[in-house]
């Protein structure tokens, strides 16, 4: 029988899928590395188990051991999944910019998750790198993997990812293109890499409020550069030692809008439900467009998995309030109606009696029912607590015609009429209007429609 004996056999060994659509305009093949395939959907289930068998191997992590570690998400899961077929508790720090979905991710592997500040120093002892290594001092047997500086991380990569991509390339790869955090991917895969054909081209995206780019220009570190920003899963305001510059040719920086619209393209364009940080490396590739030739064969590397940003990239809410997407037009009548939009409207003649209007509204469910004439035009409505006052003091009887009950008609309004315009025509005099939709079916909107249009939008 064919079967792996744990989940943590099946990391690595992930497919290159060509990209075509966004790249249809490119002179080169540009092929992705898909890492969502591994056990926690991202690259970093690699170097986590790295980390931990190295720290096993040295002695710094022994049976019963707790693994405490800073993340963004993706290294924790990979380190939560190891806990648990090796049996170590696991508490990670993360930031307050993080999504909920990979907090809730970490939590589901049963990891204890302690949210931080973003808007910190690194130094300062509120963010996620000081909690997580005054935690590692505090706890007994405790063991942070530390992934920025814990050179396993690109170790992971150097004997996996990189024989990896050289192999399914057939060593033909001329462009490598990452997004930058740790370093540990880029690095590790570069150093295998170039060992094989130093002339292969390493690109590193790098976001805006990070000092990579700058640094590796200059090898000036710039605190003016640091600020923060909300692409995930790369850029840093410091330096760590898993940031081989020596092995990146060049950074590329993408903005925060244009990371997150293009992770939104990805799955819409190319079937691959990848995240936000892959969303950063193919705007870079596309910017960086120019820099490739016919015959170049260029590999990216799609991280982790769209799931972890559903709050986020892949909400539209999200990304109209922070300008990343327009804003829908004003709703109109027609949206107003969407929930009863295939019922038909509820009516009664002024001939008939208040028993039928009674009948119906119990029926139906409704509290207010337009009136008719016998040519189809709507002349009165009757509206529950009317009836009821009528009923009980003012002679009338279920056997009462409807005309003797019923009140004004309610205001007609355009299909395509504004929810402000329709709100202004609904007031202590009308409670409902009425609409006539492109199909020629009249609809009721009451205050209720609007209420739970307002709802939605807040």
């Amino acid at each position: 029988m064919a079967y792996f004996e744990n989940i943590l056999q099946t990391i690595g060994n992930t497919p290159l899928v060509k990209i075509n659509r966004i790249t249809k305009d490119f002179p080169c093949t540009v092929l992705a590395k898909v890492e969502t395939t591994n056990p926690g959907n991202s690259i970093k289930d690699r170097m986590a188990l790295q980390m931990i068998e190295d720290a096993e191997n040295s002695g710094l992590l022994k049976p019963g051991g707790v693994i405490i570690e800073g993340t963004s998400g993706n290294t924790g899961m990979g380190l939560a999944i190891a806990g648990v077929i090796k049996g170590y508790r696991c508490i990670f720090t993360t930031t307050d910019k993080q999504s909920k979905e990979k907090v809730d991710a970490l939590k589901a592997f049963g990891a204890e998750v302690i949210v931080c500040p973003t808007d910190v120093e690194p130094t300062d002892p509120r963010s996620y790198y000081s909690v997580s290594t005054r935690l590692a001092a505090e706890i007994p047997k405790a063991w942070k993997p530390n992934q920025y500086d814990n050179l396993s991380n690109s170790k992971a990569h150097y004997q996996q990812t990189g024989p990896e991509i050289w192999e399914q390339t057939e060593g033909k790869i001329t462009h490598l293109v990452v997004g930058v955090g740790t370093g540990g991917t880029i690095s590790g895969t570069a150093k295998f890499l170039k060992e094989k054909n130093p002339a292969i081209e390493i690109l590193g995206i790098d976001t805006y409020g990070s000092v990579f780019k700058k640094y590796k220009e200059t090898g000036i570190f710039d605190k003016n550069e640091i600020y923060p920003y909300i692409t995930e899963g790369i850029g840093e305001d410091f330096l760590p030692q898993n940031v081989a510059f020596d092995l990146i040719d060049h950074f590329e920086k993408v903005t925060d809008k244009d990371a997150a619209v293009m992770t939104r393209r990805i799955p819409r364009e190319e079937g691959i439900f990848a995240g936000n940080s892959a969303g950063s490396a193919m705007a870079g590739l596309v910017q960086m467009q120019h820099k490739f030739k016919e015959g170049d064969l260029v590999v990216v590397i799609f991280h982790d998995h769209g799931t972890r940003y559903l709050g986020k990239m892949f909400n539209e809410q999200w990304m109209q309030d922070r300008g990343f997407l327009p804003k829908e037009p004003n709703k109109t009548a027609l949206d107003l109606i969407q929930n009863h939009k295939n019922r038909p409207l509820v009516s009664v003649r002024d001939t008939e009696t208040c028993q039928l209007v009674f009948d119906k509204m119990q029926k139906y469910g409704i509290s207010q029912i337009p009136v008719r004439n016998e040519s189809g035009d709507f002349i009165g409505s009757v509206e529950e607590n009317v009836l009821y006052r009528k009923l009980m003091s003012q002679g009338c009887s279920l056997d009462s015609s409807v005309n003797e009950v019923m009140s004004d008609p309610y205001p007609i309004v355009g299909f395509a009429d504004s929810i402000e315009a329709i709100s202004k025509r609904i007031n202590e005099k009308n409670s409902s209007c009425l609409v006539m939709d492109m199909g020629g079916n009249w609809h009721i909107i009451t205050k209720q429609d609007i209420i739970q249009a307002i709802s939605l939008d807040v």
